[in-house]
């Protein structure tokens, strides 16, 4: 998997995807469910979070990937030193 923003970006639109950023997420954030009107693709590269899809919880650290589908209920949860993730999304 990609090591650069850039590389994670030209591998992301070259899958498909349309819009690649940078999320950068303040400590213990926590975001209830929702959803996106896009699906993602992510790659965490600083600090840490917990995402729950369908009751299941994922503990996710830096190198981790994670996916969602379009429309795909979720909450988010960020550690004491917030996280950064890089995302692509298809629009």
């Amino acid at each position: 998997m990609p090591n650069t923003f850039e590389t994670f970006k030209s591998v992301a639109l070259a899958e498909g995807f349309d819009e690649v950023l940078e999320r950068v997420w303040a400590p213990d954030t926590v975001l209830e469910e929702h959803t996106h009107p896009f699906a993602v693709k992510a790659k965490v590269v600083q600090g840490e979070m917990w995402l729950t899809v369908a009751g299941e919880t994922r503990h996710l650290v830096p190198g981790d990937l994670f996916e969602l589908e379009y429309g795909v209920p979720h909450s988010e949860r960020y550690g004491p030193e917030g996280a950064i993730y890089w995302v692509a999304r298809l629009n």
